[in-house]
């Protein structure tokens, strides 16, 4: 399993948005976290949260919880440089939190232009296990370097509202709800509920997107995706090193990777790759192929 590094550099000079290049830079070339952190502030709003198109597919300059999502990311590559802009956003999180203390999958927005479908008619009146639990696990990424945001209100909010909607789970949810409320539990480090939810999950590890384009699906790494965590013994060894071989096979010539998801803009489009490339040396370096 060779990755090219020097060749995924020249893919993100040549392809990437300055934000996911500041990124690369500061996982894979000593670059300044600072850098990182002054071209995320591009996409942050005055009341704390983060639009503009930090979501590829939610290109609405209003503060999404997307885009809370991919902020938290960025806290989290720049590691000990923490910001005083990652609790401000779990201020943020927290204004918006409904009263069982998910957050909803998308707000309002009034220029959805060139949004996907989906975050344009989201309801913001309805908690959602699948957005609460992804921003949640990555909030927790932040929290292991952040007093801050590990001491916020929110994230212990946002986490037990998650944790109680995995408790009422008795059938199978949609395969993104369930992979993102599996790295929760793993993340915790909770044994029970990834038994829980490891019962929906085949032993192949592969569960195709409702919705989603042909062949798209959450794979054995979707779900278990750091050593050493309980999620992993879900998965027999063999599974888990198919899984590294097929996302390290998926370096094009160009030195990046492509989503296998469907984008709803030309824009979004160039964006997923650069953003897909970063995360997934991020993956194959927690794992020890980088």
């Amino acid at each position: 399993m060779n990755i090219d590094l020097n060749a995924a550099a020249t893919f993100m000079a040549t392809q990437a948005r300055l934000l996911d290049r500041r990124r690369f830079d500061v996982l894979f070339r000593d670059g300044d976290p600072a850098a990182a952190l002054a071209a995320l502030e591009a996409y942050r709003n005055p009341d704390g949260g983060y639009g503009h198109g930090l979501e590829p597919d939610c290109r609405s300059a209003t503060s999404q919880p997307a885009g809370a999502l991919h902020a938290f990311e960025v806290f989290a590559d720049v590691g000990k440089s923490t910001s005083p802009r990652a609790a401000e956003l779990c201020d943020w999180l927290a204004s918006i939190s409904l009263p069982d203390g998910g957050i909803p999958f998308a707000l309002p927005m009034p220029d959805s232009v060139g949004s996907a479908p989906f975050w344009a008619s989201a309801d913001p009146t309805v908690s959602s296990l699948q957005i609460t639990a992804i921003v949640a696990v990555t909030a927790h990424r932040v929290a292991a370097h952040d007093p801050a945001v590990a001491a916020h209100p929110w994230l212990a909010k946002a986490t037990g509202y998650c944790l109680k909607e995995i408790e009422k789970l008795d059938e199978a949810p949609h395969a993104l709800v369930l992979a993102f409320a599996m790295k929760l539990v793993d993340a915790l480090g909770d044994t029970r509920l990834v038994e829980k939810l490891g019962r929906f999950v085949p032993d192949d590890g592969v569960v195709a997107v409702g919705g989603g384009i042909e062949g798209e699906a959450m794979r054995p790494l979707d779900f278990a995706p750091e050593p050493g965590g309980p999620a992993r013994k879900l998965f027999r060894p063999e599974v888990i090193e198919a899984d590294l071989r097929r996302v390290a096979g998926g370096q094009h010539e160009d030195g990046g990777w492509r989503v296998d998801y469907a984008s709803y803009s030309p824009a979004a489009a160039l964006e997923w790759n650069g953003m897909f490339t970063v995360g997934t040396l991020g993956l194959l370096r927690a794992n020890g192929l980088v």
